[in-house]
């Protein structure tokens, strides 16, 4: 079965750097990756992928509208077996409070380390491995 990273951005370049980024996972078919442009979007997602093929998602916290901590949530209500990692330009203590309290995994500040992104796919991909 598949898995399924779910990156969650209203900058619309996000989906082809992100591509970029892991285009050799891709293209070996390790995971695959979906975009949502906005909370709202990524929430019908999340709700619309029944199964354990949704393994991750990463989120930006600053949109417009719905923002990631508002939709982070949500996320771990409808999807709690799903880990959330946030991704903000403010990476100071109270973001990163606000970001665990919620419920996320991990918090990665802009602009994003992918070398660092990357370890904790590969972290989550071991540790799924391990229990399959």
């Amino acid at each position: 079965m598949k898995v399924l990273i779910l990156v969650v951005d209203d900058e619309p370049d996000v989906t082809e750097l992100f591509r970029q980024q892991f285009r050799r996972d891709l293209r070996a078919g390790r995971f695959e990756m979906a975009f949502a442009h906005s909370a709202a979007e990524a929430l019908e997602r999340v709700e619309a992928t029944n199964g354990p093929n949704l393994f991750l998602m990463v989120s930006d916290i600053n949109m417009p509208g719905m923002t990631g901590l508002e939709l982070l949530p949500l996320v771990r209500t409808a999807r709690p077996d799903v880990p959330v990692i946030m991704i903000t330009a403010y990476g100071d203590a109270e973001t990163r409070a606000q970001a665990e309290a919620a419920g996320a995994v991990g918090l990665i500040t802009k602009p994003i380390d992918f070398t660092v992104l990357k370890a904790e796919i590969e972290q989550r991909l071991a540790e799924r491995a391990g229990t399959a």
